[in-house]
Order: C-alpha cells, then sequence, then structure tokens
C-alpha cells in the first residue's frame, strides 16, 4: 500500500511538473506572438490555467516531503502524549478541511462539465478541464493527509526537520 501511495503522490508531482512546463511554453508563445505581430485567444488564461493546475496537484507531494510551512512554536515544546495529541488534533482538522475542499472541487468541476460552463474569455474554454486539476489535486492531498493521520496515529509518523529550519539565525 505505501507504495501504491507513494507512487500516487509522486504522479501528482509530474503532472505539476508537465503543468509548469506549461505556463513556460504558454508565456513564451504570449510573448513571441506579441513581437512577431499576432493573437493567439487566450493564452494569458491557459498560462494561468497551467499555473492553478500545478499548485493543487503539487500539494500532496509537498505535505509528504514536510515542505508546507507549520507554525511549531507550541508544537515543538511539547513531548510525549501531549505532542502526540495535538498533532492529531492537527491532523484531524486538516483532515476535515481537505476532505470539503476536494468535495467541493470535484463538485464544481463536475457542475461546470453538466452545465457546459466556458471560460468569459475570448477563447471559451470549457471550465470543467482546469478545474479538474484542481479537484484532482485536493483529492490526492485529501487521501495524503489520511496517510498522515494513520501514520500519526500509528507512531509511525516520521519527524522530518526540514533543512531550512535548521539553518535559521
Amino acid at each position: 500500500m505505501r507504495r501504491t501511495l507513494d507512487l500516487l503522490f509522486d504522479a501528482a508531482a509530474w503532472l505539476a511538473a508537465l503543468a509548469m512546463i506549461g505556463v513556460l511554453v504558454t508565456v513564451l508563445l504570449s510573448i513571441v506572438s506579441r513581437q512577431m505581430g499576432f493573437n493567439v485567444p487566450g493564452i494569458d488564461a491557459y498560462a494561468g490555467y497551467c499555473m492553478a493546475g500545478a499548485g493543487f496537484l503539487a500539494l500532496a507531494h509537498t505535505l509528504k516531503r514536510d515542505e508546507h510551512i507549520r507554525v511549531t512554536l507550541l508544537l515543538g515544546r511539547l513531548k510525549g502524549r501531549g505532542h502526540h495529541a495535538l498533532e492529531m488534533w492537527a491532523l484531524s482538522a486538516a483532515v476535515l478541511l481537505a476532505g470539503l475542499f476536494a468535495y467541493y472541487s470535484v463538485r464544481l468541476a463536475w457542475q461546470s462539465h453538466v452545465l457546459n460552463d466556458i471560460s468569459t474569455g475570448n477563447d471559451a474554454a470549457p471550465l470543467w478541464i482546469p478545474q479538474l486539476a484542481m479537484a484532482l489535486g485536493t483529492v490526492v492531498l485529501l487521501v495524503a493527509f489520511i496517510d498522515e493521520w494513520v501514520l500519526e496515529l500509528r507512531g509511525q509518523r516520521a519527524r522530518v526537520q526540514p533543512e531550512e529550519a535548521l539553518h535559521n539565525e
């Protein structure tokens, strides 16, 4: 199961990387098109879609690598049961919020598809397509938080200190 979950998180990260390449390509195309005197309809919107997709698809991978920003002022002072209880409370809240976020993201993409909602830009792209990246990213984030919750409950969650935190002044 661990291998499957890691593969899921890595796959989402690779999709995020492809979306970042999409941002690069669309921005370059926008620049070149302006310099060459032709217009590509909706290119700025597509760059935004790719950027949003990259951000959402990278959430779970970032969480699993302990790279999300955390305020550990109180957590760092607790040991043993107090530390575990606060971690469980925080992860429970995160699972709840990620679940709501995933539910409403999937619902938004589905409604956009059913209602044939399109972009208000001159490209008139179906909005469910870029919203699908957000929905997928939030669902994978929910899976990652549930995984972290289960690992913490079992006492198997790794306490990795990001290297950046070690170099604070």
